[in-house]
């Protein structure tokens, strides 16, 4: 396997700065939608139960972070020119 670019520190520092800051939107993207959502939910349902409300909180910030997280470090891998060091061993042989 050939060198990556994010072994070298100026470009790994450089990458993993853009993914903290994707990351920190995602965050802010995340507590928006779970408030869209559970706006929708109060609007429909009414009170139901606290415990309703936070659970269906959680579990939607959670989903949008971890969806925003898998994205980001795509983005890291595909951005820094990582993928393209990786070697296809069946192709190359050996």
């Amino acid at each position: 396997m050939s060198r990556s670019p994010l072994d070298d520190s100026p470009a790994s520092d450089f990458a993993w700065a853009r993914f903290r800051r994707m990351m920190r939107w995602w965050a802010l993207a995340s507590v928006l939608i779970a408030a869209a959502a559970l706006a929708w939910f109060w609007s429909g349902l009414g009170l139901v139960s606290i415990h309703f409300y936070i659970a269906a909180a959680l579990g939607i910030a959670a989903m949008t972070m971890m969806t925003g997280a898998l994205m980001s470090l795509l983005f890291l891998s595909s951005g820094s020119g990582h993928d393209e060091a990786v070697r296809d061993w069946e192709r190359d042989g050996d």
